[in-house]
């Protein structure tokens, strides 16, 4: 469940709430939001749980991975198996309790986050599945808030899959040549010495639709701020990964946490401010 490296959590929590201030103008409901942040606990445990096991005979052949517990045998394939679909069950009965059109969206997101970790067998792409499954919150997020999914949210859902593709892929780097040799498909993989001139592609346009979106919802100087500083540090991963070394790339996917962070800051602020003028 990676209860001892948040990292995941916190990616997959911080544009949850960026749709979720968006949606609702910076005043969501307490209920609505207590559902979301649960289920993005529940939810990221469940996708680490179902892609140890989709790897399970890849994973010893990875040097980061070589000591988890299905491969050493600490854990069983029926045992993860049993605490996936405990984690997912317990996700479904949150989303149960919010109306039936996020619902219907959910099951969307569930069927993402189990074909997730297997469509790296089948296409260099998994980060595109990846950030789909990640941006599938926001859609429902503005369905349960508002009852409806307006050019905004896909706008941002489209930013949010730009932004996994960027550090995702960085994460990936750490793993690039013991996943050639095993024969693990990645967008690392694909790009090879390419990498850095594709992820500076989509921290940009990342960034330019973070600002359009900001144009579209009002938001004030606060904000913008925020994106200004996003940018920033998009650069300082830049030249990070320019060394090319694993360590550094691993850096660089960290430091999107702090990325994510100044974002929603950005917009809490700019609605906590703008509210009460």
């Amino acid at each position: 469940m990676r209860l001892d490296k948040p990292i995941g959590t916190f990616l997959l929590l911080w544009p949850t709430l960026w749709a979720l201030w968006f949606a609702t103008k910076g005043q969501p409901d307490p209920f609505i939001l207590l559902v979301f942040v649960t289920g993005v606990f529940l939810m990221r445990a469940a996708g680490c749980v179902i892609n140890d096991f989709a790897d399970r005979k890849v994973d010893g052949k990875v040097k980061r991975t070589e000591n988890r517990p299905l491969v050493t045998g600490e854990v069983s394939s029926k045992q993860a198996l049993a605490l996936f679909f405990g984690l997912i069950t317990l996700a479904f009965a949150l989303v149960l309790t919010l109306d039936w059109n996020t619902v219907a969206l959910s099951v969307v997101a569930l069927i993402l986050a189990a074909i997730y970790p297997f469509m790296k067998r089948y296409t260099h792409l998994p980060q595109v599945f990846l950030g789909a499954a990640f941006g599938w919150a926001i859609p429902m997020v503005y369905m349960a808030s508002t009852g409806a999914i307006p050019i905004e949210a896909w706008l941002l859902f489209v930013a949010n899959m730009l932004w996994v593709l960027s550090y995702d892929t960085m994460y990936a780097m750490v793993d690039h040549e013991d996943d050639i040799k095993a024969g693990i498909k990645s967008t690392a993989v694909l790009f090879g010495k390419f990498t850095p001139f594709w992820l500076s592609l989509f921290q940009v346009f990342f960034i330019v639709l973070m600002f359009q979106i900001g144009l579209m919802t009002f938001q004030g100087m606060y904000y913008y701020i925020a994106i200004v500083i996003a940018l920033f540090l998009g650069l300082y991963q830049q030249k990070l990964i320019q060394v090319g070394q694993r360590e550094l790339y691993f850096k660089a996917f960290l430091n999107n946490n702090l990325l994510g962070f100044i974002i929603f800051m950005g917009i809490f602020i700019n609605y906590a401010v703008f509210t009460h003028v």
